[in-house]
């Protein structure tokens, strides 16, 4: 250490480690940066405002002499050796939400939302609602902002609304939403949590761990892995049900949603009022209200803030309609389960785009080739993943057309869009993660718009 600074190890410079190491610089911190890769595009300019050590390309293990806190990017296990050799010296090891719920203002008030499938456009719906009562509302974390990004901003009684996935929850310590609500679980980054279903669960349940009896913890009811999660919570649980008349939280009654508190009803809006389509959105919906409703926002906004909101970038987003066939951009489809959602919302016979990455999650798809029914008319897949796809599809007895892909990406749109013909639908929805292909699923989504503009 030097000038009697700590000394903080940021480990993984993607968005969240940049904002950790400016926000750790700007407190007084001296700051060495570390990624395994020796060199970022962009990544000097986007630290051009602070000083720090260069140790890209390093070993981290190497580095931890004079630590005192390392900060760990959410694609590093907290298992990793290195991390646990830095425990054993007595450095503190927290990931980037932990850090910036440090930074926020206590009494600022966080809304979260976790679960496999839903979560950015029910953190963005969330956001909007929390906007339309009039809070002074920030829209963070895995949605794209780093919650270390905008803490230093954070005043007393503003509203920070985060998604929060697994890898992030994984190596909290003190960080405790006033309202957590958890959407649903299926299988997913299984290869991240050591192919143990358990262990993924397990972190998204962490954050319950911190949360007092003046919180509220939002689980769907229909879903029973996370229905059994009001055990594991001090706060007052609140249910929300399509099928279910729970006695406190949200219920669907001839089609309208229903709020329910201690004996007291408000009816909110009829689900034929949303602007996102799909059974899916719905439950997204249901979530977002009643951790609206549960944080004491008026009935009024919540309903004006749920018939404006028209979804978010890249889920089930329509693009444009070229010689009859329709292009849908749902990039944000990266597992099986999030893709089944989006078919399940095609009105159309419909020409499915799946893979489209080079990262293997070791996803079964067989579910998803299950579930296409009669809507799915084509299948196109590329990347790594085309094995696992083409398995599935033979498993199930697919008799749709099957094309494997090794072309571009401008190749297999326009492939897709051949397979499709007047009155279907082109959707990409890959089942998969975009990594090894594009940087992250926006890129591949913005990519595919501007393919289909040109068209």
């Amino acid at each position: 250490m030097q000038n009697g600074k700590k000394t903080a190890l940021i480990c993984g410079m993607a968005k969240s480690g940049i904002a950790s190491a400016i926000l750790l610089y700007k407190n007084g911190y001296k700051v060495i940066i570390n990624d395994m890769k020796s060199e970022i595009s962009g990544l000097q300019e986007a630290l051009k405002d602070i000083e720090y050590v260069n140790a890209m390309g390093q070993e981290p293990e190497t580095l931890l002499d004079g630590v005192d806190l390392l900060v760990l990017s959410p694609v590093i296990p907290i298992f990793k050796p290195f991390a646990r050799k830095a425990q054993d010296m007595g450095i503190e090891v927290i990931g980037e939400i932990e850090l910036g719920y440090r930074y926020c203002h206590r009494g600022a008030k966080f809304v979260c939302i976790s679960g496999t499938n839903g979560k950015t456009t029910t953190t963005a719906l969330t956001g909007e609602l929390f906007k339309a009562a009039g809070k002074r509302t920030f829209v963070l974390g895995n949605i794209g902002i780093p919650i270390t990004e905008r803490a230093m901003e954070v005043k007393d009684g503003d509203v920070i609304v985060a998604e929060v996935a697994a890898l992030q929850l994984e190596s909290i310590k003190s960080f405790r939403p006033n309202a957590f609500g958890m959407l649903n679980i299926t299988e997913d980054h299984l290869n991240r949590f050591q192919y143990k279903m358990e262990n993924y669960i397990a972190a998204k349940c962490r954050g319950f761990e911190n949360q007092t009896p003046q919180d509220f913890a939002v689980l769907n009811y229909d879903d029973p892995i996370v229905r059994d999660m009001a055990k594991l919570t001090r706060a007052r649980v609140l249910y929300f049900s399509q099928e279910q008349d729970v006695e406190n939280g949200m219920l669907l009654r001839d089609g309208y949603m229903i709020w329910r508190l201690d004996g007291h009803e408000q009816r909110l809006i009829h689900r034929s009022e949303l602007q996102i389509p799909g059974d899916h959105n719905l439950e997204n919906a249901m979530c977002a209200a009643s951790l609206a409703m549960c944080m004491g926002l008026d009935a009024e906004a919540v309903c004006r803030g749920l018939r404006a909101f028209r979804g978010v970038e890249h889920r089930i987003e329509f693009v444009r309609e070229v010689e009859g066939v329709r292009y849908v951009n749902d990039s944000k489809g990266t597992n099986p389960d999030s893709t089944i959602k989006a078919v399940k919302a095609m009105t159309q016979p419909t020409v499915l785009m799946l893979g489209v990455g080079d990262y293997d999650k070791h996803s079964d798809f067989t579910p998803l080739f299950e579930a296409f029914g009669s809507t799915v008319k084509g299948v196109i897949a590329s990347g790594i993943n085309i094995p696992a796809i083409k398995a599935a599809a033979e498993k199930t007895g697919y008799k749709g057309e099957f094309v494997e892909w090794y072309g571009n990406f401008e190749g297999m749109i326009k492939k897709a869009g051949e397979m499709a013909g007047k009155g279907s639908t082109v959707l990409l929805s890959p089942a998969a993660a975009s990594w090894g292909q594009f940087d992250n699923y926006e890129q591949r989504g913005e990519i595919f718009k501007d393919i289909v503009n040109k068209l």
